[in-house]
Formats: C-alpha cells, structure tokens, sequence
C-alpha cells in the first residue's frame, strides 16, 4: 500500500470509529524540518500523529519490540517509520531521524520513551540532541482518550481523542562545558510544555514543577 493511501484510509477510519479532534494547528510549521514531541498514552497516538491534517509527511520514532508485531510492523514499514532500540544508545535510529528532518520532513517523538500508564513519566533527553543536531523547532503535543482507546473501538464505542499542538521553540546550541545540565533543563522545558496542556491529573512527575506553574501565569 502507498503511503499517501494508507493516510487516506487511516483518516477515514479515524473518523468512522473515533471522535478525534486537532487543536493548535495553526502553531504547526506547514513546511521544514520539526519535530512534534508527544506525551505517550496507547498504540493509537503515532498513528493519531500520523493522520494531522498540516503535516501529511511526517513519521516517527518506533520501539523495535514491535518489530514482533505483524500488524504494527507493517503499519511502521508504510509509514517510512524509524526502528529505535531503546535498550541502549541506539545512533543509527539518531542518525535516521536527523536525516528525515534535514529532508524537511515532520517527526513524531515521544520523549518519555516508552507509554506511561497515564501519567506524564519524566522525559529522555534524545529529542532535544535531535533537535539541537537538526536545528529544528520542536511542537510539545498533548493527546488525551488513546488510553483504552483501542477497547472501545472494539467494542464499537468511539473513543474522544483530543490531540492539541503548543507554540513551536526552538533550542538554542548547547553549552559544551555544562552540557548534561543544558540538556535537562530544555527536556523539563519540553515535558513542562506538554504538561500544561493535559489536565492536572495526567501531569505525573512534572505536575509540580514550577515552570509548569510559571506557563499556566503566562496563558500558555
């Protein structure tokens, strides 16, 4: 199946069997390299992702556990997705994505690298070496309703998704001499991003965090 048909037919499922909606579109550059960094709930969010109506050319960042699942492995394969070992410092899959974005493409990360159990977990810093490597701007997305998602589909409920874009930020380059606290300071600046726009009780360990505090005073 080619790619722009797979979309195609994902979107029209997506409207047949779910209520979804898309908010913050407009802070999505239509054009050049981003990345939309997303909190992880389900299975459903990178095709949620995949299925926005600005960016038609993005893909994303899979775990290869899934590799063992025919279906997801085929989806990931149509998708022009990027297999990531997350059992070590996985460059090939880093090298993999700074390329897609220098071809001016869109990319779907989850920077909690793994899905939580509805609670944000705190954030990796890889998104940020990928978008301080590619020199791009990154969109923090907040999705709610894939968790369980699946389930009520199946059982022909149709499940309210809401997936919202924030402004897009760019990342300075990083201070060499004090790297790994840059590095955390721009991950917490990115989760806390995302934070602020899921409902309190899915803010998890950034729920707290005063920079959370400090976007709600601003009307982020």
């Amino acid at each position: 199946m080619k790619r722009d048909t797979l979309q195609k037919t994902l979107r029209f499922l997506m409207r047949l069997l779910t209520d979804t909606r898309f908010e913050g579109l407009d802070n999505i550059p239509v054009q050049g390299g981003v990345i939309l960094a997303t909190n992880h709930l389900s299975r459903l969010d990178i095709p949620v992702l995949f299925i926005n109506p600005v960016r038609s050319d993005v893909t994303g960042l899979v775990a290869d556990k899934y590799k063992r699942h025919s279906i997801i492995a085929w989806f990931t394969r149509q998708a022009q997705g990027i297999w990531l070992d997350r059992t070590k410092a996985d460059f090939s899959a880093f090298r993999d994505a700074v390329a897609v974005l220098g071809q001016q493409r869109a990319l779907g990360i989850a920077p909690e690298g793994t899905r939580s159990m509805g609670q944000l977990l705190e954030g990796k810093p890889g998104t940020i070496l990928i978008a301080t490597r590619a020199n791009v701007p990154i969109v923090p997305v907040a999705i709610t309703g894939t968790k369980g998602g699946m389930k009520k589909i199946l059982t022909l409920r149709r499940p309210h998704i809401s997936v919202r874009f924030g402004p897009a930020f760019q990342i300075p380059p990083l201070n060499r001499e004090n790297r790994e606290a840059e590095l955390k300071r721009w991950t917490d600046e990115l989760m806390c991003r995302i934070a602020v726009m899921l409902p309190e009780n899915y803010r998890g360990v950034y729920v707290n965090h005063p920079r959370v505090a400090e976007l709600i005073a601003a009307g982020y």
